[in-house]
């Protein structure tokens, strides 16, 4: 595959934030150390950190309180400067983050990465750890020596790894000291980050231990190529029946209206959302924590797929196919739609200029019902410090709090286009154009923006209508979006037993939509979950939803 295709596709993945599971890894990471208290039952808990908006450029399209993001048609034209020194002290810091690039040029051959040690003021000692390998490596490091941890850890949210809420309390810095309440307003861009990426990242113990990063409302969507949809009689305000004779008129010779990858349970978040079912657990007025599987409209969204598998609509290869593959297949026409990420429509728009007419498909109505979409976990993980001297977790957080500078500024186009003339030129608009260098040397490869990161907001550089059309988009499918109330609270049994017990109904869901199961399965496989430790999980969740409220 050519570099730039296999780049853009990795990085499609990232933005779009696939979620994968390991049932039964990093178990051995808590051996002898025992379980630890993570709940926040019972626990004074640390306020959230003060939210400070940061003053910037004005959007073109405004944002709205329940979630909408702030869109921006050009690029701002006068740059803001977001921090007033050097945040470094000259020495050597050590980070580890996940990657969805290819391995960057070394240090000494890479002018990015000595342009930004130079901002920051110290030497950067960078462990990438690509996707395929992240959970393998975190193992290693979470069962690992103390003194051998990195002094910044990402610790990716695409992943559920046993027992990490215990892993962060014993040997992460505790950060409340510096970080709760007005105390942040040392960091200023980390003060920018909203509570809402606070909240869902969560406190262990009732503690702050990392910085969320933030993350749009609209979680897993489904992308569809428009023209084919279009011409296949896809209309705003369809039903459930419109959806599936649109993905039965466009699926014709090699051309497949719906794809999915390997893992994605043939696209259900799109499909379990719009038939509002909820997003894993629901939580009721009184407290008690309900989960989705034992929802009929959950049911239903499977059964609903299994007909859509077995009249024709899905690419055949829907439970092999990886999701970069799958990204290749939708530029090329074969499949006409997919679900990634919110966070995609970067690349989705950029790499599709010529091609073809990305757009993000409005959710269908079930049974009159108007359908919903998934709310995404406002936190695409968070950044944990080694456990240090008061002095040297302040230059930590210096350094993060530079990361996370906002569109708009100076910092902020530093570490996501690095140097102009080098490393960018300027468009028509005043928008970074990347080099041939800037190809290659960028926070894709030498991925900074998973240390930390300020608000998103909504721009495609040179494509003002793309902007436009997320925004409207937003607008209206945001007041519909379905939230998991599980999302920033502790559970003894998810931490310890969750991955399993998820591919245990995620293979069951897999299995009925690809015939190789009856639908009559899915009833005994959740009275099975649920004996094994899904009422558990719903009974703590339930403590810990009740001591953050």
């Amino acid at each position: 595959m050519p570099r730039m295709s296999r780049r853009t596709l990795l990085r499609s993945m990232a933005a779009g934030g696939a979620a994968v599971s390991a049932p039964g890894l990093l178990t051995a990471c808590s051996s002898g150390s025992g379980d630890g208290d993570v709940s926040n039952a019972g626990k004074k808990l640390a306020p959230w950190p003060a939210h400070r908006p940061a003053t910037g450029p004005k959007p073109d399209l405004a944002p709205t309180g329940a979630g909408v993001q702030a869109g921006y048609t050009s690029y701002p034209s006068d740059l803001v400067k977001s921090v007033s020194r050097t945040p470094g002290d000259g020495s050597t810091v050590r980070v580890m983050t996940v990657s969805f690039g290819t391995p960057p040029k070394p240090a000494s051959a890479n002018r990015f990465w000595a342009a930004v040690e130079k901002a920051l003021g110290v030497k950067i000692e960078y462990t990438i750890i690509s996707q395929a390998d992240y959970q393998k490596k975190m193992a290693t490091v979470m069962a690992g020596d103390a003194d051998a941890l990195p002094d910044i850890i990402n610790m990716f949210a695409g992943f559920t790894l046993p027992r990490e809420a215990q892993f962060v309390q014993r040997r992460a810095e505790d950060l409340t000291p510096y970080l709760s309440g007005e105390a942040i307003t040392d960091y200023p861009n980390l003060a920018n980050i909203p509570t809402h990426a606070w909240r869902d990242m969560g406190r262990i113990g009732g503690r702050i231990h990392g910085i969320p990063l933030e993350r749009p409302l609209p979680g897993s969507t489904l992308w569809i190529n428009q023209d084919m949809f279009a011409d296949s009689g896809m209309k705003e305000g369809w039903s459930a029946e419109d959806f599936t004779a649109v993905a039965r008129r466009g699926t014709r010779g090699r051309a497949y209206m719906l794809g999915a990858a390997n893992g994605s349970l043939f696209g259900n978040a799109f499909h379990s959302a719009a038939h509002n079912a909820p997003q894993r657990w629901a939580v009721t007025k009184d407290g008690t924590f309900l989960t989705a599987a034992a929802d009929e409209r959950y049911r239903a969204s499977i059964a609903f797929q299994a007909q859509l598998r077995k009249n024709g609509s899905f690419h055949p290869d829907a439970t092999s196919i990886s999701q970069i593959d799958l990204t290749t297949l939708y530029y090329n026409g074969t499949v006409g739609s997919m679900q990634d990420g919110f966070g995609a429509y970067l690349p989705k728009y950029r790499e599709s200029k010529g091609k073809m007419s990305p757009a993000a498909a409005l959710p269908y109505s079930v049974g009159g019902e108007p359908g919903g979409i998934v709310a995404a976990r406002r936190s695409f993980g968070y950044t944990v410090l080694k456990k240090a001297k008061k002095e040297r977790v302040q230059l930590l957080l210096r350094i993060l709090d530079y990361l996370a500078a906002p569109f708009g500024s100076e910092e902020w186009e530093l570490v996501h286009y690095g140097v102009e003339g080098v490393h960018f030129t300027r468009g028509k608009d005043g928008s970074p154009v990347p080099t041939r260098l800037g190809e290659v040397e960028n926070n894709t490869n030498l991925p900074l923006k998973y240390l930390a990161e300020g608000p998103q907001v909504l721009f495609v550089p040179g494509m003002p209508d793309a902007v436009r059309a997320l925004h409207t988009w937003q607008r209206k499918v945001v007041p519909h979006a379905i939230r998991d109330a599980s999302f920033g609270l502790q559970s003894a049994t998810n931490n310890s037993q969750g991955a399993t017990l998820k591919t245990f109904l995620d293979d069951t869901v897999t299995g009925i939509i690809a015939g190789r199961l009856p639908l009559s399965e899915w009833d005994a496989a959740v009275k099975k979950w649920r004996s094994r430790g899904g009422d558990r999980m719903a009974d703590e969740y339930a403590k810990d939803y009740a001591a953050n409220t």
